[in-house]
């Protein structure tokens, strides 16, 4: 079985994390956690991103170290992934001693081939995206995203990108699954179209200090943007001979899963690829960029403008699962989407209160009342148990399938609605009218909701990683095995089902 190796971009350590940032993050957890539950071995990689001018700036606007700013920053997104309950194994810091020393020996090599050269440069450059851009490429004397540029000349060397154009375009041809969404890799196949330049890999130390130094010149520093993308390389072994069974195992043998915001398109699928390519190194297993999370008048969130929800705000308002489970369910990854409260509140209340919540609170209750708190024996099925039983068995292969295509929100639509359909199953069959009758009978009912209770619960435990075990406690069960979600019954006759509080309040933020 292929280990699974998932990573998100690094973040800027220029701001706190916001709810964009969280939400790929989350993502990349929820699919860790689904790989994990397919019995895979997994790895997860997020950090931060900490040379460049920006961060200099920052520093220098503060009065403090740059170091020590990336280390206060750093420490932000560290605290905000724990309290979003990321599972990252790796935190990568870029300001760490061996990724200074990777970046170097790749520097070098690059030289040593020819691949790196020295020119003088005179182009627009951006502050705040740290890109040089031709006056082609400026939209009203602005960089393509409108931000503001300076003319700069100066010498600096250049990595041949260029060379690798052609390599790179039938890469993502004849890999019809490398970039994801489609139409993401159709951008990047436009973008390959034009004669692609080569890259500026180095800033003089006179115009910016805080960052790697080239081995080759010490006049200068690398690039953030090249010192940046190889980070994921070098936290499994890039470089570092001591490691090269880590290095064969996560990148060699699997490669990452790289989830990247939309607005980095462009530097990780081309730059990072053509440098991997000239270093001579397997190409990521895939890159998928996820789309934005929207404000109220359909717009990209943006700090300038003050709309930039913090996720600890939003986990608090509503509780951590019920984020969670909003951020998987609502966006179909790659899309953008808007947020706001009373969207989380309509997905909450109808499928986690009124659905999953409603179906556990029912069954254990009538459990409690009429067998004492002990799951009831399974009988015979009938038509309508035997459907459910049959839905609920065939679920966990069309979520595994969904989770493999790069498609969670769609695997929990395939939960709610066996979620839905027992429900539906649980009215018709009306147990707390039946155990009047026929007790079995009743029993009958109650066991076949618990079972298919434990089954859509373990499968909703990598989105909702604080409720579930409670629910999983409640039915008598712990956390389950992928094999135990194609047994039935699994919970023993008799084992102790507890009745409890509502696991989902319904939530009323909205209501004035």
């Amino acid at each position: 079985m292929q280990p699974f190796y998932v990573t998100t971009p690094i973040f800027y350590v220029n701001d706190k994390p916001h709810l964009g940032t969280a939400y790929c993050t989350i993502m990349a957890d929820v699919l860790k956690r689904y790989h994990q539950l397919f019995g895979e071995e997994t790895l997860y990689l997020t950090g931060t991103d900490e040379h460049g001018q920006k961060v200099q700036q920052a520093a220098e606007k503060r009065g403090i170290p740059p170091l020590q700013h990336c280390d206060e920053m750093a420490e932000n997104f560290r605290v905000t992934w724990a309290e979003l309950d990321i599972s990252n194994d790796i935190f990568f810091r870029t300001t760490s001693p061996v990724h200074a020393e990777v970046v170097q020996a790749c520097l070098q090599k690059l030289f040593d081939r020819g691949e790196i050269y020295a020119d003088t440069y005179e182009g627009w450059y951006s502050v705040s995206e740290e890109i040089f851009f031709t006056e082609k490429e400026l939209v009203d004397g602005k960089s393509p995203s409108g931000k503001p540029v300076s003319k700069i000349q100066e010498k600096n060397y250049f990595f041949r990108m260029s060379k690798y154009q052609q390599a790179l375009i039938d890469h993502i041809q004849a890999h019809p699954q490398f970039i994801l969404p489609d139409f993401r890799k159709n951008e990047v196949l436009g973008f390959l179209r034009q004669p692609l330049g080569d890259l500026c890999i180095s800033r003089p130390k006179a115009r910016l200090s805080w960052g790697i130094e080239i081995p080759f010149d010490k006049d200068y520093v690398t690039y953030v943007w090249f010192d940046a993308l190889l980070n994921y390389a070098t936290a499994v072994g890039l470089e570092q001979p001591e490691r090269s069974a880590d290095f064969a195992k996560w990148w060699t043998n699997s490669g990452p899963l790289h989830l990247i915001g939309k607005d980095i398109l462009t530097t990780h699928c081309v730059y990072w690829t053509t440098m991997l390519l000239a270093l001579g190194l397997k190409l990521p297993r895939q890159i998928f960029a996820t789309g934005w999370i929207l404000n109220k008048d359909n717009a990209k969130m943006s700090k300038s403008e003050g709309e930039v929800v913090s996720p600890i705000a939003i986990r608090d308002l509503f509780g951590l699962d019920e984020l969670r489970y909003f951020l998987t369910r609502e966006i179909h990854l790659g899309n953008d989407a808007p947020f706001s409260v009373a969207l989380v509140e309509g997905r909450v209340n109808s499928e986690l209160a009124n659905n999953l919540g409603n179906l556990l609170s029912r069954s254990t209750n009538l459990v409690e009342k009429f067998f004492g708190g002990r799951k009831p024996p399974l009988m015979d099925d009938d038509d309508a148990s035997s459907a459910l039983k049959k839905k609920t068995l065939e679920l966990p292969a069309l979520v595994k399938k969904e989770i493999e295509s790069l498609r969670p929100s769609y695997a929990l639509e395939h939960i709610v609605l066996v979620l839905t359909e027992a429900n539906r199953y649980m009215e018709d069959k009306a147990p707390w009218k039946l155990a009047k009758t026929d007790l079995p009978a009743a029993g009958h009912v109650l066991a076949t909701t618990l079972e298919v209770l434990r089954i859509t619960g373990a499968l909703l435990a990598p989105v909702m990683t604080k409720k579930i075990p409670q629910l999983q406690a409640r039915l008598g069960v712990g956390a389950s095995s992928w094999s135990d979600l194609q047994k039935w019954p699994f919970i023993k006759d008799g084992a102790a089902v507890a009745k409890g509080e509502p696991l989902f309040p319904r939530l009323t933020h909205s209501v004035k």
